[in-house]
């Protein structure tokens, strides 16, 4: 089965220093990646080249049956693939649907022209939408996203990457500052995404949540891919293993 976001050979320096040697690996549509490995081990590299901020020193991404390789980060966006940061990037001031759109607002369109002007409207009316069916528990759309909690501000996250349609979903570490009470919250939403056939990618260091939702797990060590095993087939103490290099 040809995955939804192939890797191939993917390589990246910086300088004499080589943080990726040559990584490989698909995601399917509907399937779920735990990328896991030490801090150095270069997933955020990784991720950077995938979403166009670094260009990879040698190998190929393939976004379905394009490739992708060396394109511009708004390009990437546009395509499908969406990345939700740890720190979120969210506007703390602002409201959910102003969070939920920050610069890719629906306009007016008068006589079938597009005016520039923002369509409030109907921008609200599409992140309520995109809320409930999150089932996303929040106490108004129109509170700012600095008084949600933790758990509440990924439902905003994840709603902003939803309303785009996207084909890959990649989230860093999405469950590190929550309350425990919000973490399963934050769990089932990456089930919800599977469920609409989009692909994830899940960087974290929390295993019990690795092995809750993903279906395979890929660990990283010093920019080179050690496993790559289908999480039914692998236990915990494998994994911890594969990530500090323990025979």
């Amino acid at each position: 089965m040809t995955g939804m976001l192939q890797l191939r050979d993917i390589k990246k320096h910086f300088g004499p220093v080589e943080v990726l040697r040559g990584v490989s690996f698909d995601i399917a549509a509907g399937e779920c990646v735990a990328l896991v490995g030490d801090n150095g081990a270069g997933k955020s590299t990784l991720m950077k080249i995938i979403t166009g901020v670094y260009q990879a020193s040698a190998g190929e991404v393939i976004l379905g049956d394009r490739n992708i390789t060396g394109t511009a980060p708004g390009d990437i966006r546009q395509l499908g693939i969406e990345m939700i940061y740890q720190n979120l990037e969210l506007a703390s001031q602002q409201d959910v649907t102003a969070n939920i759109f920050l610069g890719r607002e629906p306009t007016r369109t008068v006589m079938g022209l597009k005016t520039g002007i923002i369509d409030f409207k109907s921008a609200r009316k599409q992140a309520e939408e995109m809320i409930r069916q999150l089932g996303a528990r929040l106490p108004s759309i129109d509170i700012q996203v600095g008084h949600l909690s933790g758990g509440q501000q990924q439902s905003v996250a994840i709603a902003r990457a939803l309303t785009f349609s996207p084909k890959v979903v990649i989230m860093d570490e999405p469950t590190a500052a929550l309350a425990v009470r919000e973490i399963q919250h934050v769990l089932d939403l990456i089930k919800e995404l599977k469920g609409r056939g989009i692909a994830v990618i899940l960087i974290s260091h929390r295993l019990t949540d690795v092995f809750e939702v993903a279906d395979r797990i890929v660990a990283l060590r010093q920019g080179v891919v050690i496993a790559d095993e289908p999480t039914a087939k692998t236990t915990m103490q494998k994994v911890v293993a594969h990530i500090v290099g323990a025979q």
